[in-house]
């Protein structure tokens, strides 16, 4: 009986651990194509430049999805015709929310390169394909 029990939390814990992985993954892809429907509606001229995080190592992804994730909130809309999307797209940006691995980053925000809102959305959109292929690769 005591083995049956030991057996059946074995399985249910590695079954618990399988659905996870496809969940937060799902959740990232959801927010990869939210970052690229927000590429066609931010506006690009005579706007503030960015601090964008470009390949942080694998210590430094929850920094760098923080930097991004306040960066965001200074982007604007292209024009008045797609600004409820677009708050809607930050809305959803601004619940993301990635789990720290508990390393601390040396790095902070404003020592990244500044750039333009497209360029800062595709490098956010490069470390969120980072984050699913590490999460794939973790198998969580």
């Amino acid at each position: 009986m005591e083995r049956m029990i030991i057996f059946c939390m074995l399985f249910f814990c590695s079954s618990t651990a399988l659905t996870a992985a496809p969940h937060k993954i799902a959740k990232y892809k959801q927010l990869f194509k939210t970052i690229k429907l927000l590429e066609t509606t931010v506006k690009d001229k005579d706007v503030e430049l960015l601090h964008t995080p470009e390949n942080p190592v694998d210590g430094c992804l929850f920094t760098a999805v923080t930097c991004f994730q306040k960066g965001t909130l200074k982007l604007q809309p292209e024009n008045s015709q797609v600004n409820s999307t677009f708050t809607q797209t930050i809305k959803v940006l601004k619940r993301f929310t990635f789990s720290n691995s508990g390393k601390q980053c040396e790095s902070s925000c404003e020592s990244y390169e500044k750039k333009t809102p497209k360029e800062f959305l595709k490098s956010f959109a490069k470390l969120i394909k980072q984050v699913i292929r590490h999460t794939r690769a973790e198998g969580y």
